[in-house]
């Protein structure tokens, strides 16, 4: 089974996973690819653009792989913001799509607490893209549609 979890950053989007996962699961996390790439002492929540750019193309090399193997593990998938287009391919691969999403005021006190001031901006687009979707299903932590 496919999972993508899907939120605005700092939502919860790796606590949701790390209380369904199992250890024999596989979790791509662009955050958890991007930590396991940089040096000792790098901060936990690093964008430095070169370290992001690896993590990116790693990251992309791990769903290709992944989605050939559907049938014998669960794979949880981090999309923050999926396009319509990622969105459709899911469906067609009967992803269960999980959002994770706390509420703007709590985003913004913990990107404030522990990111990066730049996921601020990266919040308030995903709060713009939820506005100007039609309401498929609601908004919530853990929530699935």
């Amino acid at each position: 089974m496919l999972y993508v979890v899907t939120g605005p950053p700092a939502a919860g989007k790796s606590s949701w996973i790390d209380s369904h996962a199992k250890p024999t699961d596989l979790v791509i996390d662009l955050d958890r690819i991007t930590s396991a790439l940089t040096g000792p002492g790098a901060p936990q929540w690093s964008q430095h653009p070169l370290h992001l750019r690896v993590a990116h193309r790693a990251r992309y090399a791990a769903i290709d792989e992944a989605l050939q193997h559907l049938a014998k593990l669960d794979v949880y998938l981090i999309h923050t913001m999926p396009s319509s287009k990622a969105l459709a391919k899911y469906r067609r691969l009967d992803a269960r799509i999980v959002v994770v999403d706390p509420g703007e005021t709590i985003v913004k006190q913990r990107i404030e607490a522990m990111r990066d001031p730049e996921m601020q901006r990266v919040a308030a687009r995903w709060y713009r893209s939820r506005r100007k979707q039609p309401r498929t299903a609601p908004v919530g932590a853990g929530l699935e549609w």
